[in-house]
């Protein structure tokens, strides 16, 4: 745990227990070779795979919500594997480009070649679509509305990678990446089915299997589409992107909040898609400045609402505004990510950055070094899920000290 050098007039520093807790995170993920468990891999199991009801939707349902649910991590127990994801390779390479934009001498030199590494892992991982490449998740993954076996290409997956080699294209000024980010827009342009697609807006889905609308789903697609335009100057990949921005900046409730998705059984909000649509936004307007008239109020709505519905006042991060608990790594890390991009956005956006890693350092934090998955009202869950909890966590103390540098 983190002690009271961390408490210099409510605020973090550099030299103490943040970047204490940065390294010694990242030590424990790089001894496991960034391989683990998610909430979601409960489909994984040999035990469950070998039984009839691998073909039933109620109980692939039923199997991943007892595995995340849980307060014990049932996994080994049902023999499913740790392994890497794909995602959470994106999330671990754009922690090391953080580290390597802020440190210096070793420690930048360490950080290169471990943003290197996971960089080609990232490339190795892809998998290449009818017209462009794409990342998928490493399990059959069961929701409400589809079923996407393992390895199905998805929208949330490859943006996170996008957002990785594009950052790194910048970072090296190697075209290598930007063409791999560029494949990536292909798959998002060719590969994903549309739907409301007028002249003024657009929706993609979730997968090339599905029609879902998702709202940070689609807006991760027209992040990395706006990104990868602003690198190689092609307008029509901007202005695909202006529309996706706008079906969802136009779908935002009078309260500066959005729902999940466009059904009515996607009406909730959370704390970490909130973020993804705030940053993603943000970035969109980064890369179209053209834009930045018609829709940095909805970014400044967006942010004030969250901030407000979110959070409590010692950066507690609640998981809806109905409810507090659970606390969960993956809205801590989440925050801590979006705020970096938010900073100039408003003045709100440092300190309560500073107070969630610091509570999150306090009450999340394993003394090994990893963080638990949750803080729920009545125990920890301390399972350390690699890609759902350390990852970001990682993530997003890299993009705080980088700000704080």
């Amino acid at each position: 745990m983190v002690g009271d050098s961390l408490m210099s007039h409510g605020q973090l520093t550099t030299d103490d227990g943040l970047l204490t807790a940065f390294d010694e995170l990242a030590a424990w993920c790089r001894a496991r070779g960034y391989a683990g468990h998610d909430p979601f891999d409960a489909l994984n199991s040999s035990l469950f795979q070998a039984t009839p009801l691998r073909r039933s939707r109620l109980a692939r349902l039923a199997w991943t919500q007892l595995f995340k649910r849980s307060p014990v991590n049932l996994r080994p127990l049902a023999r499913v594997p740790a392994e890497r994801n794909a995602k959470g390779t994106a999330l671990f390479a754009l922690a090391w480009l953080a580290r390597a934009r802020a440190g210096g001498g070793e420690s930048r030199a360490d950080a290169v070649g471990e943003a290197r590494k996971l960089l080609d892992d990232l490339a190795g991982a892809r998998i290449e679509t009818a017209h462009g490449a794409a990342w998928g998740y490493n399990f059959d993954w069961q929701g409400r509305a589809f079923f996407a076996p393992e390895g199905t290409p998805t929208v949330v997956p490859t943006a996170f990678a996008a957002r990785a080699l594009v950052e790194a294209s910048r970072f090296f000024g190697d075209d290598s990446y930007l063409g791999l980010a560029r494949g990536a827009c292909e798959f998002i342009l060719r590969d994903l089915n549309r739907t409301d697609d007028t002249h003024e807006e657009v929706c993609f889905s979730y997968t090339p299997l599905d029609g879902t609308r998702v709202f940070n789903a689609s807006l991760l697609a027209a992040e990395a589409l706006a990104s990868v335009g602003a690198l190689t100057g092609e307008g029509e990949l901007r202005e695909t992107a202006v529309r996706a921005a706008r079906y969802v900046v136009r779908r935002q409730r009078a309260d500066g909040s959005w729902a999940y998705g466009a059904e009515n059984f996607q009406s909730w909000s959370d704390n970490f898609h909130t973020a993804f649509v705030l940053t993603s936004l943000a970035r969109v307007i980064d890369a179209c400045e053209d834009h930045r008239e018609e829709f940095q109020p909805a970014l400044r709505r967006g942010f004030d609402s969250w901030h407000k519905n979110f959070f409590r006042a010692d950066g507690f991060p609640k998981f809806t505004p109905e409810s507090d608990y659970p606390a969960d790594a993956h809205s801590a890390g989440a925050a801590l990510a979006a705020l970096a991009e938010l900073e100039d956005l408003s003045p709100d956006a440092p300190p309560l950055a500073r107070k969630i890693a610091r509570w999150s350092l306090e009450h999340l934090r394993d003394p090994r070094g990893f963080f638990h998955y949750q803080r729920r009202r009545t125990h920890t869950v301390r399972t350390p899920y690699m890609r759902w909890s350390q990852a970001w966590m990682l993530y997003g103390l890299a993009r705080l000290l980088e700000t704080m540098n």
